[in-house]
């Protein structure tokens, strides 16, 4: 898995905009994958992030970066909570409970948007509406306050822009990353 790789899918986390990001990979060796994620986590940790497989099948990876406090702020919010709690989540337990409805399921679970910083609002529309009657896409279906979600679109792409310019001038992902 390259720094670019990361970078490509997780430089709002990254730079401490969004509390989670979800990216897949190659993985043809699972035991060269674990040693990656060790190095990685070694690596950000002290920048408070943390990286762990949701799911290994097939030859993919898929690849969860998040900042557990801001996550954990995150899924507190009143609407987050409740359709956690309608879903079956325990504090403190989320992102495990998480993990494991993806390999059960072998897809997402639609309340994985509550993981990667998606409005509240916007991920319950989506669940009750299947989908349909949005008012604009971009990193995920909004059915709220549109202004906020356009901003917040290119707020995350001008970051990543930054990021991966960075990271070809030759700064390495820990140092990209900002501590939180």
């Amino acid at each position: 898995m390259s720094d670019e790789l990361i970078v490509r899918h997780c430089s709002p986390t990254l730079a401490g905009l969004k509390a989670g990001s979800l990216f897949s990979c190659r993985c043809d060796d699972p035991r060269t994958l674990t040693a990656e994620l060790r190095r990685l986590n070694r690596a950000l940790a002290p920048k408070g992030l943390r990286v762990l497989p949701l799911l290994v099948r097939e030859g993919r990876a898929l690849i969860y970066l998040y900042r557990p406090r801001a996550l954990e702020k995150e899924l507190q919010r009143s609407g987050a909570r409740r359709l956690l709690e309608e879903r079956g989540y325990l504090p403190g337990q989320c992102v495990a409970q998480l993990a494991r409805r993806v390999r059960a399921q072998g897809q997402f679970p639609h309340e994985i948007g509550l993981f990667l910083s998606y409005p509240p609002e916007d991920v319950e529309a989506f669940i009750c509406n299947g989908a349909c009657g949005h008012k604009c896409a971009g990193c995920w279906k909004v059915y709220g306050d549109e202004a906020a979600a356009r901003h917040t679109f290119e707020t995350w792409r001008r970051c990543t822009r930054i990021f991966s310019r960075r990271l070809a001038e030759g700064f390495p992902l820990e140092k990209l990353a900002v501590a939180g």
